[in-house]
């Protein structure tokens, strides 16, 4: 079973390097990887083409942001399943991705979703937050409830049948691709008790200068879907993070 791996980045020189290295150094032997860059213009694709020899796909050029680009991939991916590691990602370790395939493997699931853990972007080993999944119900997502996005793994078929990400949404692209497909599709679903990413705090929808924007994405989309109270949703998905919050107060830092 092949696993598509898709990093989309723009200017990441600091950080490209750690996710590409948490993508190959994997033990799963099935993975196509592809990195879509979005024309940068610091050192991003100096570090890019050191890898070129084990990447499987590299793209350079302009685009109109990160879900284009993450379009782009998705369309260039032969893989059955596809997950994301965005540049300042990293997989959690070696073998994530193989827990990952044994567990599509068992279920046949159509979308499968795990843990994942933010950290402070200057000190790494710092954890900030801890994002537990839980086990799926569609009850949590009128709730406000979503699944960390990097840990959803997905078929190919599946989003090519129902639809891309909205690239009209600069930033909740991801949150309307996820209600689309856990609210209004048949598909089944599995979760991983396992934490499968580390982000770095302090990325477009987690800086204070955007959260504005966020609500007024997520609001909208929310309307657009028929939800009723709207905004009563987006503050019953913020209060999701509060319990990720606390955990991390007592998690050992990584």
């Amino acid at each position: 079973m092949k696993i598509t791996i898709i990093t989309v980045c723009y200017n990441r020189q600091d950080t490209i390097r750690d996710a590409i290295e948490s993508v190959i150094a994997q033990d799963y032997d099935d993975i196509e990887y592809i990195i879509i860059d979005g024309a940068s213009k610091d050192g991003t694709m100096n570090i890019v083409n050191e890898y070129k020899d084990k990447v499987t796909h590299i793209v350079s050029e302009m685009d109109r942001g990160m879900y284009e680009a993450i379009n782009k991939g998705i369309r260039m991916a032969t893989g059955e399943y596809i997950g994301l590691v965005h540049s300042d990602d990293m997989l959690i370790s070696p073998h994530t991705i193989s827990h990952i395939a044994q567990r599509l493997k068992e279920t046949n699931a159509d979308l499968l979703y795990a843990d994942g853990i933010y950290v402070d972007r200057n000190n790494l080993s710092k954890v900030k937050r801890v994002w537990k999944g839980g086990k799926f119900s569609r009850k949590k997502l009128g709730w406000g409830w979503l699944p960390l996005h990097t840990t959803v793994y997905m078929r190919k078929d599946i989003i090519m049948k129902y639809g891309l990400y909205d690239e009209r949404y600069e930033i909740s692209a991801d949150t309307k691709f996820l209600i689309k497909y856990l609210c209004l599709q048949d598909i089944k679903v599995t979760y991983l008790p396992e934490t499968v990413i580390r982000m770095c705090m302090g990325g477009l929808s987690t800086t204070w200068a955007h959260i504005s924007h966020v609500w007024a994405e997520d609001v909208l989309l929310y309307r657009q879907y028929g939800f009723k109270h709207p905004v009563l949703l987006k503050l019953l998905k913020m209060a999701w993070k509060v319990p990720q919050y606390v955990s991390a107060i007592f998690t050992k830092d990584k």
